[in-house]
């Protein structure tokens, strides 16, 4: 699923730059094609966003790069870029054999942070 760039990674467990990690339910990010839903809480500083806070991670967008850094012992890593109209994020995939997912979020405007998950065998289309 990885090769098709079809996957939905379901996340569990939300470690914040500032702030106390915690377990989280009901959120992940999906991959389809050359499209992303992020759905994913936020913790952290952030200094030029919208009013209100904006949407934070909680975003449909197009990738702008997709970049599958192959295996290493028992990860493989995937990098892909998003924009949208408030930010540009960077996610960092490093999905293991097992199924568990460490995810790094880089983001301009905002503290970068990290999520850990479960790899969904299933298609999001299935």
């Amino acid at each position: 699923m990885l090769d098709k760039r079809s996957y939905q990674i379901d996340v569990n467990y939300m470690i914040p730059h500032r702030g106390e990690a915690q377990t989280v339910s009901s959120y992940s990010i999906t991959v389809d094609g050359s499209t992303i839903v992020s759905q994913l809480p936020y913790v952290g500083q952030a200094w030029s966003i919208p009013y209100g806070g904006g949407t934070g991670l909680n975003f449909k967008g197009n990738i702008d790069s997709y970049e599958d850094k192959g295996f290493q012992k028992d990860c493989r890593t995937i990098v892909l870029g998003v924009k949208n109209d408030e930010d540009s994020y960077v996610y960092t995939l490093n999905v293991y054999d097992n199924g568990t997912v460490y995810i790094n979020v880089s983001c301009r405007n905002r503290d970068s942070i990290n999520y850990n998950g479960k790899f969904c065998l299933a298609s999001p289309q299935e």
